[in-house]
């Protein structure tokens, strides 16, 4: 049976992924457009390899399925998984506010019926 505070593996999960997220978008729209030479496009990713931001969203990722391996000895993966989606909840809101990406009545909602199929999902 979990308890509340097991719910921090979910929210880390979350959080973690939507760091890696804009951290690497933020990042990436710094360094411009993929070469269209293969040669190019090889320097160009090492690149961005090495770049330290980047390398604290790989370092995110890595966090993010530490946290939801300690999630998955917490919840039934069918209970817990939904709130994956909240991904996109909290990445539209981020990117819209730090990245100035456009908020359209569209993508407003669908993450609305992302939400409410989060919440029928995780009563299930």
């Amino acid at each position: 049976m979990s308890r509340p505070i097991d719910y921090i593996y979910i929210v880390l999960t979350v959080a973690f992924t939507v760091y890696g997220q804009l951290i690497l978008k933020w990042r990436i729209s710094k360094f411009g457009l993929l070469p269209s030479d293969n040669i190019e496009k090889i320097k160009f990713l090492v690149g961005l390899l090495f770049d330290p931001a980047i390398f604290s969203g790989f370092a995110a990722a890595f966090l993010a399925s530490l946290a939801w391996i300690a999630a998955m000895t917490k919840f039934e993966l069918s209970h817990a998984y939904p709130f994956m989606s909240l991904n996109f909840v909290v990445v539209l809101l981020l990117s819209g506010w730090l990245l100035s990406e456009p908020m359209t009545m569209q993508k407003v909602l669908g993450v609305g019926f992302i939400v409410l199929g989060t919440v029928i999902a995780a009563r299930g």
